[in-house]
């Protein structure tokens, strides 16, 4: 419920605090809960506002969630380039192993990205749809960059679809990984569903070393 000193924010600095205030709010309910299970009342409470209230700064809950997929976009490409860049012998398992690292470090990023595309880009405008796109095509191309350096006979469509590999794998492995605590312990109990529990990252980087030494072996190269 909204709280009796809240006011309205009037000044552009003061929207602006409190557009962080209400991603910060969905972010940390959205590790706590998982994407799925966070409603607009939920982070409206979290900041001591009314839902109503919280509208006027985003149109829907999918809204602040694909704002704040935008930003682990920037976060996790940053950090990604940083470590690639240190990479001395950049061989496919290397390269597959940083991404697989840093997106299994980043699990509320990974659910983010199975979302994004089911539910978050389909209940907000054009324009939001828009703004994400761009935002994710700006680290895309950065990400491209950085990766043909290191394996220079790749082409960019290559990287683009390595990249695409990456990003869904880990964002559909994360979400079969992390099931609710009953279902967890229900694997964990009977052998026959044993395969159920795995290692996102040590799948990921497998995969993605299969899938950039196939790359590498076309025979047009």
């Amino acid at each position: 419920m909204q709280e009796p000193g809240f006011q309205r924010a009037r000044s552009t600095e003061a929207k602006l605090l409190r557009e962080a205030a209400i991603l910060d709010a969905a972010r940390r309910l959205g590790a706590e809960q998982g994407i799925r299970q966070v409603t607009l009342t939920e982070i409206a409470e979290a900041v001591g506002m009314h839902k109503s209230a919280l509208l006027r700064y985003f149109e829907t809950r999918e809204e602040i969630f694909l704002r704040l997929t935008a930003e682990g976009w920037q976060e996790w490409s940053a950090a990604l380039r940083a470590e690639l860049g240190m990479l001395t012998n950049p061989t496919p398992a290397a390269v597959a192993g940083v991404f697989a690292g840093t997106l299994a470090a980043r699990g509320t990023f990974c659910d983010l990205l199975a979302q994004a595309p089911l539910n978050l880009e389909r209940n907000v405008s054009v324009q939001a749809v828009a703004a994400f796109k761009l935002v994710t095509h700006t680290e895309l191309d950065a990400i491209v960059l950085t990766v043909r350096k290191l394996l220079p006979p790749l082409t960019g469509r290559d990287a683009v679809d390595f990249i695409a590999a990456a990003t869904s794998l880990s964002g559909a492995f994360w979400q079969m990984a992390t099931p609710g605590p009953e279902i967890a312990a229900l694997y964990r109990s009977d052998p026959r569903l044993s395969h159920a529990v795995f290692d996102v990252e040590a799948r990921v980087q497998r995969l993605l070393t299969a899938f950039i030494q196939g790359l590498l072996a076309e025979p047009d190269r």
